[in-house]
């Protein structure tokens, strides 16, 4: 062997890598101590044989190892370099875990003649890693089962863990949660500053604890704390952290629930004016507050001691004082220390009552260590003690005087006196009852109090007699008793038990009930008046828009029919569009009418062609099961009255009538000519057209009717009824100078009846021809003021097929400007309301410099509130005639 060999035989054996050589048949001809030491066998014991016949005997389970499945042997001379793991059995017949390499070795010609093969022990390394896993796994499952949120992070801040604990608490799924997606659970205002922190403690690898709110499955918000601590590998690496999160919203909502009641109890005691002290059994030292202070005359900068305290006790109460305190702080007795005593003020030398508290705080071995309480000035109070004292001495020689004038009070009282037995029995009561009820002593003792109550308040008088007999005194208990005439009286009684009887204070309250049950309906009477005010001002609202859009409508059909355009088909459709439109405006008339936003103006109105075009309506309105039945006199005048009010009436009889028939009925309607020549009530000498109102419901008893045209009154309960209609319709006939009549009866029907006198005039005839000659062409300049834009379209066609040159524009404002840039109109038409100044402030100003300027105000309805009278106005909507008129008049 020469040195080289020697060199590299030294070498091999050396090696703590175990070296096998194999040749070409993969038999073993070398193997180096380090391999002796892995498989237990000798060199010669290995030589010239399988290194499959040394290590793989069999199976861990005993069964054969066949050889084709030995991954060593798969690494014939001719194949590649090749790594993996096998299991070894040791000659002593233990297995054990290697990593091996085998690689070709090449002879001279660069064929492979063998394999050597490196194989290392990995037995401490799986014993490690099975340790590890078996430690991750005891942490997994320990973590999964704690009652607090874990988590786990690598050491750039990824997490790569969280329990089942977060999961649950936050709703969150893992690929929400993972690496960063923890923050997102975080509330809003926390999560950047709960971040920096995070961030920071894991640059300087630290501890850190926090407190956050953190989202809960819920989706509410709850406090908790973040604890965390760095974890470190053998080397000092920095790994990560562990941490944990805890719940403790219900502990912050305790701490909250604790400041709230400390600062309650502070304020309590500083209103009650209650000062709290405290001795430090150790020290001797005191914490007195300034009103502790005051009441022993020390100003509140002063220290004090328990010493000071003593010396500042009156003597004559120094001894009791001094016992209650050692009994309060003697481990044995603990007792409650309570007591009076006088102080004398160390800086003034006034004396004052002091009542104070405690208890001695005791430790576990039972030493005393505080002792606590609270003081009170009560010197006012003895000084009212020494007072009542001295009052109940000249009370002793006063009781007989009282007793006698006790007496005279039970014969004059007006209230209602007594004792009362729990046997539902009278057993004493002054003449006051006769007076009140009518009956005398005798009678009254003689019923049971159960036969005098009213049956409704029978369970209201038991649930009182309860009380009493659980010892409760009951005061202002209304019930009503039986007076001697059949009617009830409301008494308010005060009620004291003593015994096996109870005293009554009893006061007769019907006037005060009546009173109150007055203001009760006329409150009632008010929030209806109120609801009608608030839904005519919606009503009148809606009607001034339909106005504004009827008007552009009403006005272009009506130029459409006056042009003549289109055929006998399109003439035929024009005509009824604007038969649609009246009808639409007419429509808005009643609702202006219902909302009270018109005036009463009397005309002469055929009272049969009102009725017969409202039957359509009625019978909609009244439904199915209400028979209308409409009966008009061939011969009947024009009678004096206002339409719109005169269809608002009739209107609301007809729902009246409905509500009185809820099985259905007849609803007949009459109108006829009468004449009155003797007078009867409201009904004056003269001619009338009397409109009847019948139906065959249900009738009014006298009582009703007798209230049925008072303001506000109704029998269909609150919020079906405004009790306005009657009283509406019987205004309307007396402002006329007629009159409204009611007949009923109950369960046969009722007939109101509306007088109307006979109007001296023909009523008006049919819409104004639509010749335009009323308005002379080239009448001058007409300035056109309307905020709609629509509206003021088509009036301005109208006014230049009048022969007008037009100036619009859009606001009172913007007319102004025309006029103060030049613009010198010969006429104004104007809207009543728009946005900043109205029509009629528009005109009064243009009046400044052109008194003699004609003004025509167009409103969208006919209220007049904030038109000058005088100032001539057009109702929207209108045609060109109506217009024309206008114009004509002007």
């Amino acid at each position: 062997m020469n040195s080289s060999e020697r060199r590299l035989n030294a070498i091999v054996n050396n090696s703590t890598a175990a070296i096998f050589l194999m040749d070409e048949r993969q038999h073993c001809v070398f193997m180096n101590k380090a391999a002796e030491a892995l498989t237990g066998y000798r060199l010669e014991e290995a030589v010239d044989r399988p290194l499959h016949d040394v290590v793989h005997h069999q199976r861990p389970d005993g069964t054969p190892y066949p050889l084709a499945e030995c991954p060593i042997d798969q690494a014939f001379p001719e194949r590649e370099r090749m790594t993996g793991e096998e299991m070894f059995v040791h000659k002593d017949g233990h297995f054990y875990p290697v990593a091996f390499t085998a690689s070709p070795v090449a002879g001279d010609d660069g064929q492979p003649v063998g394999t050597i093969i490196e194989v290392r022990d990995l037995t401490e390394e799986k014993a490690r890693e099975a340790a590890l896993r078996e430690s991750e796994g005891r942490f997994r499952n320990m973590a999964d089962h704690a009652p607090v949120m874990m988590w786990v992070t690598d050491a750039t801040g990824y997490c790569t863990y969280l329990n089942h604990q977060w999961y649950q608490f936050t709703g969150q799924t893992v690929e929400q949660a993972s690496g960063y997606g923890w923050l997102e659970a975080t509330h809003p205002d926390d999560r950047q500053r709960t971040e920096d922190a995070f961030v920071a403690a894991n640059a300087d690898h630290t501890s850190f604890r926090f407190e956050y709110r953190l989202r809960h499955a819920s989706s509410a918000y709850r406090w908790a704390i973040d604890a965390a601590s760095p974890r470190f590998a053998d080397d000092g690496e920095f790994l990560g952290y562990v941490g944990s999160v805890i719940d403790i919203d219900e502990r912050r909502s305790a701490e909250e629930r604790l400041a709230v009641s400390e600062e309650q109890l502070r304020l309590a005691l500083e209103v009650a004016e209650i000062g709290q002290w405290d001795v430090d059994q150790a020290t001797g030292s005191m914490f007195w507050p300034p009103r502790v202070k005051a009441m022993f005359g020390i100003s509140a900068d002063v220290p004090v001691t328990l010493d000071d305290f003593h010396a500042g006790v009156h003597p004559e109460d120094r001894d009791k004082t001094r016992e209650a305190y050692e009994s309060a702080s003697d481990p044995e007795l603990r007792a409650l220390y309570d007591v009076e005593y006088r102080t004398v003020g160390k800086e003034d030398g006034a004396i004052r009552w002091v009542a104070a508290k405690g208890r001695g705080l005791f430790d576990a071995q039972g030493h005393c260590s505080r002792v606590i309480g609270t003081a009170i000035d009560v010197t006012a109070r003895k000084a009212a003690e020494i007072r009542l004292h001295q009052l109940n001495e000249r009370l002793e020689h006063e009781v007989t005087a009282h007793t006698a004038e006790r007496n005279r009070v039970w014969e004059m009282s007006r209230d209602l006196l007594a004792i009362m037995g729990f046997d539902g029995f009278l057993k004493a009561i002054n003449p006051a009852w006769e007076a009140t009820l009518g009956r005398d002593a005798e009678t009254l003792m003689a019923l049971s109090f159960r036969e005098q109550v009213h049956p409704d308040d029978h369970d209201a008088a038991r649930d009182v007699m309860e009380r009493l007999l659980r010892g409760e005194t009951v005061e202002r208990f209304e019930e009503r008793i039986a007076h001697a005439d059949g009617s009830w009286r409301w008494i308010s009684w005060t009620l004291v038990p003593e015994g096996d009887v109870f005293y009554a204070v009893g006061r007769d309250v019907t006037p005060e009930k009546a009173a109150a049950e007055e203001l009760e309906n006329a409150q009632e009477a008010l929030r209806q008046s109120q609801k009608m005010e608030a839904m005519g001002q919606l009503t009148g609202g809606v009607a001034h828009d339909f106005n504004n859009l009827l008007t552009p409508i009403l006005g272009a059909l009506d130029m459409l029919q006056r042009r003549g355009v289109g055929g006998d088909r399109e003439q035929r459709l024009i005509e009824g569009a604007l038969q649609s439109a009246d009808r639409a405006a007419t429509l808005v008339q009643r609702l202006l009418a219902f909302a009270r936003r018109q005036p009463l103006q009397s005309a002469a109105v055929d009272v049969g062609k009102l009725v017969e075009g409202m039957a359509d309506l009625l019978a909609s309105t009244t439904g199915p099961q209400v028979e209308v039945v409409v009966e008009v006199a061939a011969d009947l005048p024009p009678a004096k009255a206002d339409p719109n009010q005169l269809e608002m009436a009739l209107l609301n009889l007809g729902v009246n009538a409905r509500d009185a028939m809820p099985r259905g009925g007849t609803l007949r309607i009459t109108a006829t000519r009468d004449s009155v020549r003797t007078p009867r009530g409201a009904l004056k000498r003269g001619h009338y057209v009397r409109l009847s109102v019948a139906d065959t419901g249900v009738g009014m008893d006298p009582a009703t009717l007798a209230r049925a045209i008072e303001p506000f009154f109704s029998t269909k309960g609150i919020g079906k009824g405004t009790g306005l209609g009657l009283s509406m319709a019987h205004g309307l006939a007396a402002q006329l100078g007629g009159a409204l009549i009611i007949h009923s009866r109950e369960g046969v029907g009722t007939n109101i009846e509306l007088w109307l006198p006979v109007s001296a005039v023909s009523p008006d005839g049919a819409a104004q021809s639509s010749d335009l000659a009323l308005v002379e062409p080239g009448r001058g300049l007409a300035l056109l003021v309307d905020d709609e834009d629509v509206v003021r379209s088509i009036t301005a066609d109208m006014l230049e097929e009048f022969g007008y040159e037009v100036r619009e524009a859009n606001s009172a404002e913007a007319a102004l400007a025309l006029v103060t840039a030049g613009l010198s109109p010969d006429l104004l038409v104007s809207d009543h309301l728009m946005p900043g100044m109205s029509g009629v402030e528009l005109a009064l100003e243009l009046r400044k410099s052109k008194p003699d300027l004609p003004v025509l105000i167009v409103s969208g309805y006919a209220d007049v509130e904030g038109l000058t009278p005088g100032l001539p106005r057009l109702v929207k909507p209108f045609r060109s005639t109506e217009l024309a008129a206008s114009l004509s008049a002007l």
